[in-house]
């Protein structure tokens, strides 16, 4: 599995609200008490988008498209009082395997109108809307289904942003597709230096730069993240589970998922199947 699509299989939404502003006054929302990622298009006019506590106001222009993490508290008002049309909902995370996964997302992923991925936010959002103006069978589905194709367009934005610079980059892009192609590995931050053909001390602090995260740090998130998703897909011994993911020690494991993830790795596969 290549890198982007391991971190796209990482999502799971356990569903979705929609809806369609019309902004001819400040309008704003809350999402800091639960786990709710708000998404949307200004379709129309243009409006401004201010996070609490993140410095100033972002201007977004008809065609932009926006997603903010949970628990991220937000102002949404349409520019210089005049009307526009705000076309978007928010999305619940799953409770144990989203919480880990809402970690890795920045407060604010902001598509510009000439961003490759707009028109893809924007084709999408309008079926979006044609489907909630006028409901049919199977209307719900389709909408959870059509609002998980927008928050892998706005990720895919977000990736090509951030990540596939680190990508890019021949010695960080190299230790980053190790780590993904042999998790169970028992790597050192030494022998992810040798893979990068770096020093340890410089590889540390570029492949930080590059991903916000040091690396260990990011290996026991997508250990988890890819033990996660073992625990849902079949019903396996656990300790097969943690050995596929770099663990020869049952505790060490049910601590490292504990801690990554808020739950012990019994708790979320019973969540997962109920």
């Amino acid at each position: 599995m290549d890198l982007i699509s391991d971190a796209l299989a990482a999502i799971r939404v356990e569903s979705v609200a929609y809806q369609q502003l019309e902004a001819s006054a400040p309008w704003e929302s809350d999402s800091s008490a639960g786990r709710h990622a708000c998404f949307g298009v200004i379709s129309r006019g243009a409006g401004w988008l201010s996070l609490e506590g993140n410095g100033p106001s972002i201007r977004l222009a008809e065609g932009d498209g926006f997603l903010l993490s949970p628990a991220t508290t937000h102002h949404l008002r349409s520019g210089a009082g005049q009307p526009a049309t705000i076309v978007g909902g928010r999305f619940i995370f799953d409770e144990t395997s989203g919480k880990s996964f809402a970690d890795l997302l920045p407060p604010l992923i902001h598509i510009r109108a000439d961003h490759e991925r707009s028109a893809a936010l924007r084709t999408t959002l309008e079926l979006l809307a044609a489907e909630t103006s006028a409901p049919s069978l199977g209307s719900q589905t389709m909408i959870e289904r059509l609002a998980g194709v927008f928050f892998i367009h706005a990720l895919r934005a977000h990736l090509a942003d951030g990540w596939l610079p680190a990508l890019a980059d021949p010695q960080i892009g190299a230790a980053l597709k190790a780590m993904h192609e042999r998790v169970e590995h028992p790597w050192t931050v030494r022998a992810l230096a040798t893979q990068a053909g770096m020093s340890r001390s410089a590889f540390a602090l570029r492949f930080k730069e590059l991903i916000g995260q040091a690396p260990l740090e990011y290996l026991t998130q997508w250990r988890m993240n890819k033990a996660g998703r073992l625990l849902r897909e079949d019903s396996g011994k656990l300790f097969d589970v943690a050995t596929a993911v770099g663990y020869d020690s049952g505790g060490a494991f049910h601590k490292a998922f504990k801690r990554v993830l808020g739950v012990t790795p019994g708790e979320f596969r019973r969540s997962a199947h109920s």
